[in-house]
């Protein structure tokens, strides 16, 4: 995905530079969690603009339902624990 670099070429164009530079201000100007931007985030009027829909992530569900029961097991502190995940596709391929 891009360019191929080679030998004695620089990793980063100007374009490039530009390009990390907009995304860096962008990111600083939009709320960490839903990404919006800030004007909009917090305007007033916006309070009843945004509609939600609730999906479900079911790798996260199974890892939080993994975490959960090490919890109940009075196994120990979670802080630190990384849970890995293997897709087992349902058709068995």
């Amino acid at each position: 995905m891009g360019r191929v670099v080679q030998d004695g070429e620089p990793l980063w164009l100007e374009e490039d530079r530009a390009w990390a530079l907009a995304l860096l201000e962008a990111e600083k100007n939009a709320c960490p969690e839903c990404g919006q931007p800030w004007d909009i985030a917090t305007d007033p009027k916006n309070e009843f603009a945004f509609t939600a829909e609730l999906i479900r992530c079911h790798p996260c569900t199974t890892s939080a339902k993994a975490v959960k029961a090490h919890q109940d097991r009075n196994k120990g502190s979670s802080e630190g624990l990384h849970v890995h995940l293997d897709y087992r596709r349902p058709d068995g391929g």
